[in-house]
């Protein structure tokens, strides 16, 4: 595989230009770790979204492993999908120059160097749950939709079921004027479609494991949102919460872009 070295000598030399080398420097960098990871170091340059680590099938070593050797080199990771035995190890893990901060209703942490802060920009997501049940999900993608950079407010339990709270949070999100919103649901997962019909932003539906019998798992939420009438109402997979915030932050940082162009 071509150096990074070389890459920049080309650029150095003129060879190549700069929209050339970003091009190979986005296909470069992989980082083994203990012979038993491959890692893709240069994943968040190529797609420009956060590092993402799923955390649940590895073991503490292997964990411990990889937040030291991706966070020195890139400066952040993410652990998504974490174990209770995860989530005790990495409050109390201790390493120099990085601090994790743990989500525990999330089940999701950040590994960051101490000077590494947190993007921003202007954007606002809404993210929304039907029941209590569904906050687990919720908070994973709250945390990835925030390392975006997006501003991120949050409304639970205000599912269908009492029909006052959704118009309740919908008009709050009006009022906040978010850029897109998350809603979270399992049961029959009715919850997106309701806010798609009444927002003029873009809706993502969650569908979570949340049910039991027939359409149990999910799998009820997950159809039911397929078929909605609304349109602007995109799905991701049951309990998918880090790829709803991945969208959410992706549209949030297009519309970011977008208002420092137009006012500077």
């Amino acid at each position: 595989m071509e150096s990074l070295r070389n890459i920049l000598e080309s650029l150095a030399s003129g060879d190549i230009d700069v929209d050339e080398a970003l091009k190979r420097i986005r296909l470069f960098a992989i980082e083994y770790i203990d012979s038993k990871v491959r890692y893709d170091i240069g994943r968040s340059i190529r797609r420009d979204v956060p590092e993402i680590v799923f955390g649940e099938n590895k073991d503490l070593s292997t964990l411990e492993n990889i937040i030291r050797r991706v966070t020195s080199v890139i400066g952040k990771v993410i652990i998504s999908r974490l174990r209770d035995d995860q989530i005790n190890f990495l409050k109390s893990l201790k390493i120099d120059n990085i601090v994790i901060e743990v989500n525990e209703v999330g089940r999701i942490a950040v590994a960051r160097l101490e000077n590494i802060k947190r993007s921003e920009h202007i954007c606002k997501v809404g993210i929304v749950t039907g029941g209590t049940a569904d906050i687990r999900v919720a908070e994973e993608a709250k945390v990835i939709a925030e390392e975006m950079g997006c501003d991120v407010i949050t409304l639970y339990d205000v599912g269908i079921a009492g029909l006052h709270r959704t118009l309740e949070a919908i008009k709050k999100l009006k009022d906040e004027d978010v850029d897109v919103v998350i809603a979270v649901a399992g049961m029959e997962g009715a919850l997106p479609s309701v806010i798609a019909s009444l927002l003029d932003v873009p809706v993502i539906g969650v569908p979570t494991s949340i049910g039991y019998g027939v359409g149990g798992g999910g799998v009820a939420a997950l159809y039911s949102m397929l078929q909605a009438c609304p349109l602007g109402l995109a799905i991701v997979n049951i309990d998918n919460g880090v790829n709803a915030g991945i969208v959410a932050g992706l549209i949030g940082k297009r519309i970011s872009l977008y208002r420092k162009t137009k006012f500077e």
